[in-house]
């Protein structure tokens, strides 16, 4: 299995992801779309977060159901 790790632009959350990244794809919303952002599915057992956690906001859609956490100093 793969690991690999990575952080927000400004370096604030890292992580790791200790998975397969088999699909990488990219969201039209207008955060993501600036950004250049692209995203992949892993499960959340696979993903561990190692720095920054009280960094992360939240965005949520009407439903709750689908949310996304990007770090609150560079929005990534």
């Amino acid at each position: 299995m793969a690991c690999y790790r990575g952080s927000c632009h400004c370096g604030a959350v890292t992580f790791r992801i200790d998975a397969e990244i088999e699909e990488l794809t990219t969201c039209d919303c207008s955060l993501c779309a600036r950004k250049n952002a692209l995203m992949t599915k892993v499960h959340e057992s696979e993903l561990t977060l190692l720095g920054g956690e009280d960094l992360l906001s939240v965005y949520a859609w009407n439903t709750n159901r689908a949310q996304h956490f990007f770090c609150s100093r560079c929005g990534i």
